[in-house]
């Protein structure tokens, strides 16, 4: 059972003039078998927060804790974390030329789980989780998202998720540039990635409602100005979808990611 604890963090971005604070005291706790919504206006740091977890180098975490199980995160390569069970669904997943997504995927898990899967039944697990995300089996011999459409990058970063089986997934704005058809397969995957590991916890980063019109979440959360400012039950990303965000941005947003 996995506990994400995230507490009074503060994050600045190196920027080419002077380090830029962007997250002001964020505290949140994800707790197992929780899918919880962090939803938030353009620049409001959200991306920020999903990065500073991940390890990315580029964000500097000047105060704060996060805590997976107990364990400092902060203190941890980004590799170890990883390998502890945190998984970052990217925004924009990059392109690894040269790297086959089949050896890609085996290389994670052999990390992830200590050892190498077995390969016959590692095939018969990865042909599974394809056919459920509706990806061509022709794909495991591309090489990791080179080529591939914005629909086709968010379905593999759910492949990972099934296959590495995280303790705790944080999916930032895995819906963006999705179709209807391509929304209601992610979202399936990350549904039946809930019910097969209910001691998970999702962490899903997004602007809009449509996505948890598929994905019913326990908590959603309101960011804005680099913290959380609301939370409540799934009728408030119903309130955002009416009335927007206005009420929770000032003219001159403090935090921007």
């Amino acid at each position: 059972m996995s506990t994400l604890q995230i507490k009074d963090l503060h994050v600045s971005v190196l920027t080419d003039e002077a380090p830029k604070q962007i997250l002001h005291g964020v505290d949140l706790t994800v707790r197992p078998g929780e899918t919880q919504a962090m939803m938030g206006p353009n620049g409001s740091g959200k991306s920020t927060l999903a990065y500073s977890i991940a390890g990315h180098p580029r964000y500097e975490v000047t105060s704060g804790e996060v805590l997976l199980d107990g364990e400092d995160v902060l203190s941890m390569p980004v590799d170890q974390r990883a390998r502890a069970g945190l998984f970052l669904a990217m925004q924009y997943p990059v392109e690894v030329p040269g790297v086959s997504m089949s050896n890609f995927l085996r290389s994670a898990a052999t990390a992830v789980r200590g050892e190498a899967p077995k390969l016959r039944t590692w095939v018969k697990e990865v042909k599974q989780a394809m056919s459920e995300l509706d990806i061509d089996p022709s794909f495991a011999d591309r090489s990791v998202n080179e080529g591939f459409s914005g629909g086709e990058k968010k379905r593999h970063e759910i492949l990972q998720l099934s296959l590495l089986a995280p303790k705790i997934a944080v999916l930032d704005e895995t819906d963006s540039g999705l179709d209807i058809d391509a929304l209601r397969v992610v979202s399936r995957g990350v549904n039946r990635f809930q019910e097969q590991h209910t001691d998970a916890g999702v962490l899903l980063i997004t602007h809009y409602t449509r996505i948890l019109r598929h994905i019913t979440p326990d908590v959603v959360h309101v960011f804005a100005g680099g913290r959380i400012v609301e939370s409540g039950g799934a009728e408030l990303a119903h309130e955002l979808e009416e009335h927007g965000y206005d009420r929770f941005t000032p003219k001159q947003e403090v935090a921007a990611s």
